[in-house]
């Protein structure tokens, strides 16, 4: 059966960022690509970064105001059907959800002024929805250029990469959640993603791959085994890699090397697979994840992978998520 087939009976939504006439904004569309929903619908705020809650009610994600140095970032949550939309904090960057649902973590901003760098990090907080309250992580002070953080979903770890920042030059870590180790993964690249299940980890090796592999997040000591997929692109860059909530599927973002476009409005100059940053030309596919071996994204044949956008409107970020289903009265 083709995957876009199977996709199309899938219960999923994914929620991703686009950038489309002249604004960021966040989207949800079926695991098929189909029905693409705006939930924002903001000409004046830039909305990035969307992280879906564990259960699929409510979506964090990051809004810019302002622009260039000026910008402030700062952390939101709404309904995922874009509703009861709040501010919770400025100068935050890249939310994250505890596997409860009840708490985000996020990045402070490393200094007042806006740098669109994505490890412009230092610390690690969390905001409790319920109460309101903001607490550190135990070992905040030494938490430094950290970027693209999750809870793995055992609620022991926090898995992130580091950029030029606590003794690394760069590296995939596992971070204490209630403590201080910090263990090195050992895989190079960036932006890991922890499996639903908890068993695997994807992440981009490199800028033209993405590897999915075992993880034991049990163990005191983190470790990855054998990298059992390896999805490959040597025309286009690879990133943003996401598990659908069953752990069989992975949707990825893939667009040609680029570094922006100054003219365009509440975005900046920078790799273009960095948040804010204008990708001409990039779209989301996703693959089967429950195969093995490679599998190569200009040679492959719709049983195993589907494009899911494809006009190339800077899409990024994507974001898998069951929708809690309504009873009947």
């Amino acid at each position: 059966m083709l995957l876009q087939e199977r996709l199309s009976g899938s219960p999923f939504k994914i929620a991703y960022e686009t950038y489309i006439n002249d604004n960021w904004e966040i989207y949800v569309m079926n695991a098929d690509g189909s029905n693409p929903v705006n939930l924002t619908q903001t000409p004046k705020e830039h909305e990035h970064y969307p992280q879906v809650s564990p259960d699929g009610t409510k979506i964090c994600f990051s809004v810019d105001q302002g622009e260039g140095r000026d910008a402030i970032r700062s952390l939101y949550v709404m309904d995922s059907d874009g509703k009861n939309r709040r501010k919770l904090v400025e100068s935050a960057r890249e939310p994250f959800w505890s596997p409860d649902g009840k708490v985000i973590g996020f990045l402070p901003q490393e200094y007042p002024k806006f740098n669109v760098i994505d490890y412009y990090t230092k610390g690690m907080s969390f905001y409790d929805l319920g109460t309101g309250q903001i607490t550190s992580h135990p070992n905040s002070t030494n938490l430094h250029h950290l970027y693209n953080p999750s809870f793995a979903p055992n609620g022991k770890w926090i898995v992130s990469t580091v950029h030029s920042g606590m003794g690394f030059g760069h590296a995939i870590l596992a971070i204490e959640r209630n403590g201080t180790n910090i263990v090195d993964l050992k895989i190079p690249g960036c932006r890991p993603c922890v499996s639903p299940d908890g068993k695997q980890i994807a992440w981009g090796s490199g800028d033209h791959e993405v590897v999915a592999a075992p993880i034991d997040l049990e163990s005191a000591s983190p470790k990855v085994g054998h990298w059992r997929l390896r999805i490959q692109d040597k025309t286009n860059e690879t990133y943003h890699v996401d598990w659908s909530p069953d752990s069989h599927y992975l949707s990825l973002s893939r667009g040609h090397a680029s570094k922006g476009d100054p003219n365009k409005p509440g975005t900046f100059m920078a790799a273009c697979e960095i948040v804010g940053v204008y990708a001409p030309g990039w779209n989301l596919c996703a693959v089967s994840a429950d195969r093995e071996g490679v599998v190569d994204l200009n040679h492959s044949t719709g049983a195993e992978f589907v494009m899911l956008t494809t006009n190339g409107f800077s899409y990024k970020e994507s974001a898998w998520f069951r929708p809690l289903q309504k009873t009947k009265e």
